[in-house]
């Protein structure tokens, strides 16, 4: 396994090969200290990514999902999602995951052509992705999310909306469609490709959103297409601004409090290196760095994440969630309402218009705090 060079995730590529097994129990102690905070609620999504969890056996894959309903509620029908590498596939593997309760997969294709794959660092090639997600219907997935990029280096409008189109033919229920974005302290950053230009860009997603939208996938979120139904819930907390739990090398965590009348937000790291992370079975020192989020920064958190959604959020979703009060926004919501880059649904909903998700980042500064 490589790293792909745009990639600004926490992967490693370790010298020596991880013990699955002891990783596996590493995760269950990091849970276990993280179900204290909690305040005993339980679990409503639950997904499996970073890195290619797909490497790890469906055994290893069983006991966790097994461990992990021991120890936290969790209903009947809850999202399970794996991240898988078309490049790692194997039929066996699919039907041994499904068989352990993933009943949702999110494949990493990025691309159709050889070529653009060959640009970006992956090790599969456009037939193993196609082979990836035959085999994934035949191990009897019924849901699968096809993660694809566009703006790849040379890529013209014609490529860009072909890739697309292959996606589409497949049938797929959800598509994560996004633009290529260079990265601070990736091999692209530091050695740029040859990208296409903004007007470029600007045509091609245009022209992809309308042939998604004809095919039947709706737009909920800034690069995610679903159809009706099939929306991933377990990002959808995050775009909410919902607490998680994250266990794992690199993880991260949001968990919220109610201490008298006040909400109290805290956000966790855990240790980078997997190594460390395995030393932290032994300290149970799990978390390498946490912080409480300041009321002051809490309206431009949820906005980073709301604004991303099509349908927008409501005032008691705000004041909930955030623990902010409405009054104290209401001055930059009424300017960005009256100048055309949000509009209110009959539903009552804040929503941007198409000109606000085509500035969603000075859309969100609007929120920032002058606060240090």
């Amino acid at each position: 396994m490589r790293k792909c060079p745009y990639c600004d995730f926490n992967s490693h590529q370790p010298r020596t090969a991880i013990d699955e097994k002891a990783y596996i129990e590493a995760l269950l102690e990091d849970l276990q200290a993280d179900l204290e905070l909690t305040s005993g609620r339980g679990l409503h999504s639950l997904f499996i990514g970073g890195g290619t969890p797909s490497l790890f056996s469906d055994t290893s894959i069983r006991h966790l999902l097994q461990a992990v309903a021991a120890r936290v509620s969790c209903p009947d029908d809850m999202e399970i999602t794996l991240e898988a590498n078309p490049g790692t596939a194997d039929t066996g593997h699919f039907r041994g995951y499904r068989q352990a309760g993933v009943n949702r997969l999110s494949m990493g294709v990025q691309s159709f052509e050889d070529e653009k794959l060959k640009a970006l660092g992956r090790i599969h090639n456009a037939a193993e992705a196609l082979q990836a997600y035959a085999m994934a219907r035949q191990a009897g997935f019924d849901t699968i999310n096809l993660d694809l990029m566009f703006g790849l280096p040379q890529q013209s409008h014609r490529q860009g909306l072909h890739d697309l189109q292959q996606a589409i033919d497949l049938q797929p229920e959800h598509i994560s469609w996004y633009q290529l974005t260079l990265e601070p302290n990736t091999a692209f950053a530091n050695n740029p490709p040859v990208l296409p230009q903004d007007d470029e860009l600007a045509y091609l997603a245009e022209a992809g959103q309308t042939l998604l939208a004809d095919a039947g996938y709706e737009r909920y979120e800034v690069s995610a297409y679903a159809r009706p139904g099939q929306q991933c819930q377990h990002n959808l907390n995050y775009w909410r601004f919902g607490d998680y739990v994250g266990i794992g090398a690199g993880a991260h965590g949001k968990i919220s409090h109610l201490q008298r009348s006040d909400l109290h937000i805290r956000r966790f790291c855990k240790q980078r290196a997997p190594g460390a992370y395995l030393q932290a079975v032994n300290s149970g020192h799990f978390v390498s760095s946490q912080e409480s989020v300041a009321c002051s920064q809490r309206p431009f958190e949820f906005m980073l994440n709301a604004l991303r959604l099509t349908q927008g959020f409501t005032v008691r979703q705000y004041e909930q969630s955030s623990g902010c009060c409405w009054q104290d926004i209401q001055k930059e919501i009424r300017d960005l309402l009256q100048c055309g880059l949000l509009h209110k649904t009959t539903q009552g909903k804040i929503c941007p218009t198409s000109q606000g998700q085509l500035f969603l980042n000075d859309l969100m500064q609007r929120f920032i705090s002058d606060e240090a």
